[in-house]
């Protein structure tokens, strides 16, 4: 789950527990609770050992990387 996934989810939560004062926020509340829950909701993943996917997709294409490099490497030697 991407984070903006788990951050519309979480919103969508407080939406549902606040009932019917959930349905006449503003949008701009909205975006502003989004801007400010992200980070926060990031450091927490990070926290407990989870990465993000746009962080985990970066690690592996480094990691793909390195490893080609190496693999050229080798062939040199």
């Amino acid at each position: 789950m991407s984070n903006d996934d788990l951050t519309k989810a979480i919103l969508n939560v407080l939406k549902k527990e606040l009932g019917v004062v959930g349905d006449i926020l503003p949008t701009e509340l909205l975006t502003t609770i989004k801007k400010n829950i992200t980070p926060e909701l990031e450091e927490l993943i990070d926290k407990n050992g989870y990465v993000s996917k746009s962080k985990y997709d970066s690690l592996e294409r480094l990691a793909k990387q390195l490893e080609k490099r190496i693999i050229d490497l080798e062939k040199n030697l």
